[in-house]
């Protein structure tokens, strides 16, 4: 059914003129085109546009040509399911024909074009994403979706298991989307389909899990969504590593994150709901196929101690020298929650919170100090080349950090004699 309801005036970006034209190509001759999806999706619900995906009647080599006739760069990156990428003064449109599934697989589809908006419509995955919008903001709305969007209801469009069974992802899906969209408790249906089917996820590839994963880490408060995901057996599924660590820690760490203005860091999450234990973080790493820059902040989390909250700044600066800063705020933020979140009930925890939260001002402004000495250095006093080298450049080092970092360059030079046939 078609509604009364329009996002014209509500978005800026519909009033693009490369878009219009772009609408306005893919709309002649008897053809159709409208924007689809999240921008639609989040328009209505007051919340930032970042992506604008097209559907049209127009088969994948008509929607390239006729882009190109009206002066877009196109580019087919999705061609084999009917996508192309069209770009306009630097932004890209996805351009989708329309489709209804043949055949799935849990993973894959094998797609047919056509012209069925309704059609179209039903193929896809939740109520709320499978609005469409007219050139002129009128919202299309077959499945229901605005009424969901009321609601903030995330329902699957159809019988959830078949929808589950076209694509397992969407277990996932389910919950990453009620984590950004939701209200409330999850649609029961969809609740109970994900858990009935929750063992098709070791399908899927570790590389779209961990995507799914990390957009609902992402989200302004995943907590709820992963209290549902446990509770459907789901989480265990996908990150058995949190099964016996708990997720109580999400809860307080969301709202650390509200109060002391942190902003929202999934990585930071994830930590909070596994044990920081090298092998299983790397297990966590090779499993999910994390990029080296996350597998090494995790791995440096895990790595690192956190100190006494007492401890002085002269101390705890010695301490930074040798550690990972990153790894180190992370022990500390993820301390401090813990202690906030027992500090209304123990005089004890709200003083930890106030150490550390000095120990984190005081990690932001500190600057790892040059240690002055060169292996040049020492082999200009007499050393020859070799790993005695490494080894008195490492004992004067250690002397420079007992001293605070208040011994200057001559007198490490001076001591360099004394390291002869010690190191």
């Amino acid at each position: 059914m078609s509604s009364t309801v329009s996002i014209a005036g509500k978005a800026d970006w519909l009033e693009d003129p490369s878009l219009q034209r772009l609408l306005s190509a893919l709309a002649a001759d008897g053809e159709a085109a409208r924007i689809v999806g999240g921008a639609v999706r989040n328009t209505l619900l007051g919340q930032e546009v970042s992506d604008i995906d097209i559907a049209t009647t127009c088969p994948p080599g008509e929607t390239s040509r006729r882009a190109a006739v009206a002066g877009f760069k196109v580019v087919p990156t999705g061609i084999d399911h009917g996508t192309i990428t069209v770009v306009a003064d630097g932004k890209a449109f996805e351009v989708t024909t329309l489709r209804a599934d043949l055949e799935t697989d849990g993973r894959h589809a094998e797609v047919a074009y056509g012209r069925d908006w309704h059609a179209d419509a039903s193929r896809r995955d939740f109520t709320i994403n499978a609005l469409y919008a007219d050139a002129d903001g009128t919202v299309v709305d077959l499945v229901g979706g605005l009424a969901d969007i009321e609601s903030r209801t995330l329902r699957f469009i159809g019988d959830p298991e078949q929808r589950i069974r076209e694509d397992y992802l969407r277990i996932l899906r389910f919950f990453r989307f009620f984590a950004w969209y939701g209200r409330g408790r999850p649609e029961s249906e969809g609740l109970k389909a994900c858990a009935r089917m929750k063992d098709g996820l070791t399908r899927l590839s570790a590389e779209r899990i961990w995507t799914e994963l990390k957009k609902l880490l992402s989200a302004p408060d995943p907590s709820r969504a992963l209290l549902w995901m446990r509770q459907a057996g789901v989480l265990t599924v996908a990150l058995p590593e949190s099964e016996k660590w708990g997720i109580d820690t999400i809860h307080a760490l969301v709202k650390a994150e509200q109060d002391l203005k942190w902003e929202a860091d999934a990585l930071l999450r994830l930590e909070s709901i596994i044990p920081p234990q090298p092998d299983r973080i790397a297990d966590i790493a090779e499993k999910l196929k994390l990029s080296n820059s996350e597998r090494g902040r995790l791995e440096a989390w895990a790595a690192t101690t956190s100190p006494q909250p007492d401890i002085s700044e002269p101390a705890f600066a010695k301490i930074l020298y040798r550690c990972d800063k990153q790894g180190m705020r992370d022990r500390l933020r993820l301390a401090l929650v813990t202690a906030r979140a027992g500090a209304l009930n123990d005089d004890a925890a709200m003083r930890r919170a106030g150490y550390l939260s000095k120990l984190l001002d005081y990690l932001e402004i500190y600057e790892k100090p040059i240690f002055p000495i060169s292996g040049g250095d020492i082999v200009a006093a007499g050393f020859k080349k070799g790993p005695e080298i490494g080894a008195v450049q490492r004992a004067l080092e250690d002397e420079w950090i007992r001293s605070g970092f208040t011994l200057e360059r001559d007198k490490l030079l001076n001591k360099i004699p004394e390291y002869a046939g010690k190191a």
